[in-house]
């Protein structure tokens, strides 16, 4: 390594080992306190005795401290009906950074009682809770779907700041259902029982997206047996079906080439010494090239349950060619490549299954199907 390349190396490892060694005053100059109090801790650790990082724990903690409980002071002032989220926020702040002094023996030096607000941060989380509680119960009575909806996230929150809070739990599975939007999927029906098991996986590949969709949504599909069977009324109605589909349109293509090689050994003289003989090698090369092509186009359809009105279609199309190449020779061998040999050691290949096409030419269809799908529910 030259002299040049070791000064940038020993550059880079001091900004390194600086940057590790922080003592968080940097972060004390520029108004974060917490982080600041957080890295003088971590430097402590390692290094007990680092002045810098002791004192700069001593201003922190107290900068920090200050700025909280002013935060939490100027949050019950407002009128806001989430204020307590906003005070639970920051007596949390203050007990982690009650709990990273406490677990560090010579920070106990630099700030000997660090506080804690344990039960202040219980009742805040209590009544942020409450509040986000009674607002899902206003909104859940104003019987929309949107309503719904936030009202299922003020229940969660409810549940997250304060776990079993009264019955939160239960009201946000009736916020779910008020707000799940709910769509009858026809199956689409193929009339051939040699491709009817081909059909079912692609019926079920769909289904299976269906259901790992509801997961993250507000969106629920039914079948037309379930929805019957729930007595559910639905509010679309989300229609597949082939407007036609063609498998296994096979096609041979033959092409035959003459070839010829000039300059190629053929013999030798009869003299001696002998002397090679060189002339030009031909042949016939026959190449089959087979196709069997298989398309579809699925219609996809939705449409509003009450009016009947059509709310989106699409034509998707689907093809799958499956292609084979081999061939024959008639003629001196020595006229052939490398690539016409390769050819020629081919044999004519069995075709895939009618079912296994079919599944083939549905997968691009099957891609575009989810893609539309999750476009159309994001709105939802």
């Amino acid at each position: 390594m030259n002299s040049n390349g070791f000064k940038v190396l020993l550059i880079g490892l001091t900004t390194l080992i600086l940057g590790s060694c922080s003592s968080g005053k940097k972060a004390l100059e520029n108004g974060d306190y917490d982080k600041a109090v957080y890295t003088a801790v971590d430097r402590l650790k390692s290094s007990p005795n680092n002045k810098k990082a002791f004192e700069t724990l001593t201003a922190g903690y107290e900068y920090a401290l200050r700025r909280h409980l002013t935060s939490i002071d100027d949050a019950k002032l407002r009128n806001d009906i989430f204020k307590w989220e906003e005070v639970a926020r920051n007596y949390q702040s203050i007990n982690n950074l009650a709990n990273a002094v406490d677990a560090c023996p010579i920070c106990k030096v630099a700030v000997p009682q660090p506080k804690k607000f344990i039960i202040e941060l219980a009742d805040a989380q209590y009544f942020a809770a409450e509040a986000r509680y009674e607002n899902a119960k206003k909104l859940l009575n104003l019987k929309t779907r949107v309503a719904a909806k936030e009202a299922y996230f003020d229940f969660e929150r409810a549940e997250q700041y304060y776990p079993n809070f009264k019955d939160a739990r239960m009201m946000q599975d009736s916020a779910y259902w008020a707000a799940v939007f709910k769509v009858v999927v026809e199956p689409i029906i193929v009339n051939s029982r040699l491709y009817k098991l081909s059909n079912e996986y692609f019926q079920d590949k769909i289904t299976e997206f269906m259901l790992s969709y509801e997961t993250r949504s507000f969106i629920r599909f039914y079948s037309p047996e379930e929805a019957a069977k729930s007595q559910l009324v639905p509010d679309q109605i989300l229609s597949l079906n082939f407007d036609d589909f063609v498998v296994g349109q096979t096609y041979v293509k033959e092409r035959i080439e003459d070839i010829k090689l000039d300059s190629v050994k053929i013999g030798e003289t009869k003299s001696l010494p002998a002397k090679p003989i060189y002339g030009t090698v031909s042949g016939k090369l026959s190449t089959f090239e087979k196709t069997i092509s298989s398309s579809g186009l699925l219609d996809f359809q939705i449409r509003d349950f009450k009016t009947n009105k059509i709310l989106s279609r699409e034509k998707m199309p689907g093809t799958f060619v499956w292609a084979d190449q081999w061939g024959t020779y008639r003629g001196d061998e020595r006229a052939l490549t490398e690539e016409d040999k390769k050819l020629l050691r081919r044999r004519e290949t069995l075709a895939p299954s009618p079912q296994d096409l079919f599944l083939e030419f549905t997968k691009p269809i099957y891609s575009q199907l989810i893609s539309k799908i999750r476009s159309f529910y994001s709105m939802y």
